[in-house]
């Protein structure tokens, strides 16, 4: 059934759409056919180790900048003012400290893979339980990544839900396939700049309906959308600057510090210094995708006010809203609505395509070239753009299952993934920060940090779910903030919430912790529990038949200790 008011695209918007797939597959084929033409892991999954920090710092600020998010921070800006604005606080250290402390360690060590250092840190059982941690993670993402934006698209334009779906889904997959990390990066380049473009278009577009720029800022300070800091330390409250600049730090870290999408991208670069540069340049990138966002949030709420005509459209969630809004304002310039789903879909695109080649070797790397280790370069080239295509068509597979659960289940999937990042980021802050933690410890942390994530994410989920179906409208509108537990780019909770009358108390009060606490809060679960194995492993150690794995950790606290502390060319000798 066709939902009040719907608009729909015109010729030129379609043109507009399918110029961006076009652009993007002609990338994808040029690096297929230039250079070494992807016959090594090298080129295909490393892109040479040779890119510049331009390329990188924007492919490193749109790998996360997902659909979801093109869509869902203006709606938090709508429903709830600029208080999120804050978040860009949190870009200054969650990049400073990837760029000097895991970036170092990940370069100079020469690897392939984030999880490769968990071997050489830990063992092999600890490597094997963070990469399939992070795949099962990555596949939950990537299909709700592609599903998503489509469904939004097609409930406000009528757009063909499956057609988005399949159009993204098999160009990203062949791009991907063909031309390796190298088509990833350029790939993003692109579609960063049709991103910018396409918000640009609506805030112009947006400012000049309201009437200019002293109309735009007059009703957004008369609707009380213009928020100042909010100091208060609770934890449970959704969002205060300390949530957003402190909290959303271990965010960060948990994506620019150790997640295989960005850390491959590290490892790509000419250079370390190179790669520490990409990082400082993502900074500008990212406040700007921020800024560009939650302007057009006050944009919209300049055009409708409290009275928003959005919520007579009897939508299920506000990153319809969105859409609707973006179709309404540029109904009357052809091909502008086009150039913001192209906006929307690039974002789409970088994030999936991320996510296929970042698979693609944790999987190689991690799981298969251990284990066949006469495997000649040409084989394993051809067997990682096999996994490549395979983990697309995973993609379209999970898109069909979510298009076959209700909005809570999706929900739920979106909060597995964001409950994920943060027992990833213990572990490799345990083995980096404390040279006396072993494999036990580590294996311990990371299941306690996990039995954390689930207990409080699934709990908080099932503590709120009566409150969120007394509206139908309500029900979906915290699909958006789900994601945002793991990316710092990401919007909050985009259902309005007043403050509670009491303070939770007991499991309550665990349940009502702020997501931008979660990974902060499973992080340091992860730490405290592998380090609470030492002692019993000490004593374990006191026996003859535990020598020779105490001469071990020794060397490993040898060489994987100065790796943080002394100089470049004394770290260059240790390793």
């Amino acid at each position: 059934m066709d939902v009040i008011g719907q608009k729909y695209f015109t010729t030129v918007d379609f043109v507009l759409f399918a110029l961006l797939l076009v652009a993007s597959m002609v990338i994808g084929l040029y690096y297929a056919l230039s250079g070494g033409r992807q016959r090594t892991t090298q080129e295909f999954l490393l892109a040479d180790r040779s890119m510049k920090c331009l390329p990188l710092s924007l492919s490193l600020m749109a790998s996360f900048q997902s659909a979801v998010a093109i869509v869902g921070t203006p709606a938090e800006v709508y429903a709830n003012g600029t208080q999120y604005w804050f978040i860009g606080c949190s870009y200054i250290l969650g990049l400073l400290i990837p760029a000097h402390i895991f970036i170092p360690v990940f370069y100079r060590l020469q690897l392939n893979s984030a999880y490769q250092y968990l071997e050489l840190r830990f063992c092999k059982t600890v490597r094997i339980c963070g990469t399939i941690t992070f795949i099962f993670q990555m596949v939950i993402y990537m299909g709700v990544g592609v599903y998503t934006p489509a469904l939004a698209l097609n409930a406000v334009t009528g757009f063909h839900l499956w057609g988005a779906v399949l159009a993204t889904g098999l160009i990203c997959t062949v791009y991907t396939t063909l031309g390796g990390l190298k088509a990833v990066i350029w790939t993003d380049v692109f579609q960063t700049l049709v991103m910018f473009a396409g918000q640009l278009a609506v805030i112009i577009v947006g400012v000049q309906q309201v009437g200019g720029l002293s109309d735009f800022w007059r009703k957004i300070r008369e609707g009380d959308r213009i928020s100042s800091i909010d100091l208060n330390p609770d934890p449970t409250v959704r969002h205060t600057f300390w949530t957003l600049a402190l909290g959303g730090v271990f965010l960060m870290l948990s994506l620019y510090g150790v997640n295989q999408a960005q850390v491959q991208r590290y490892l790509s670069s000419r250079t370390e210094k190179e790669a520490i540069m990409s990082c400082y340049m993502a900074f500008p990138c990212l406040q700007i995708a921020l800024g560009l966002s939650c302007l057009m949030g006050l944009v919209m709420f300049a055009c409708y006010g409290d009275n928003s005509t959005l919520n007579e459209q009897f939508f299920t969630s506000k990153d319809q809203m969105v859409l609707y809004f973006v179709m309404d304002m540029l109904q009357n310039f052809p091909g502008l609505p086009g150039l913001f789903v192209a906006c929307l879909f690039s974002a789409s695109l970088s994030t999936i395509s991320s996510a296929f080649n970042s698979l693609a070797t944790v999987t190689m790397e991690d799981l298969i070239k251990p284990h066949c280790p006469s495997m000649t370069e040409a084989r394993a080239t051809l067997l990682s753009k096999i996994l490549a295509f395979l983990y697309g068509l995973v993609c379209l597979a999970m898109a069909y299952v979510f298009h076959l659960m209700n909005s809570s289940v999706l929900q739920a999937a979106l909060s597995i993934f964001g409950m994920v990042g943060g027992p990833l980021l213990g572990l490799f802050c345990l083995g980096i920060f404390f040279p006396w933690a072993n494999s036990t410890g580590a294996v311990m942390g990371l299941f306690a940090g996990l039995v954390m994530a689930f207990w409080v994410g699934i709990g908080g989920f099932v503590t709120q779910m009566p409150s969120s179906i007394i509206m139908h409208s309500q029900n979906c509108t915290d699909t958006v903030a789900t994601e945002n537990m793991t990316m710092a780019t990401v919007t909050a909770i985009l259902t309005a919430v007043t403050d509670k009358p009491s303070k939770p108390v007991g499991l309550h009060g665990l349940y009502s912790l702020s997501y931008m606490w979660y990974s902060a809060l499973n992080s340091s679960v992860v730490v405290l529990f592998g380090l609470l194995q030492i002692p019993i492993c000490h004593d374990q150690m006191n026996g003859v038949a535990n020598k020779e794995r105490n001469t071990e950790m020794e060397e490993e606290r040898e060489t994987f200790l100065p790796l943080s502390q002394i100089s470049c060319l004394e770290q260059e000798t240790a390793v």
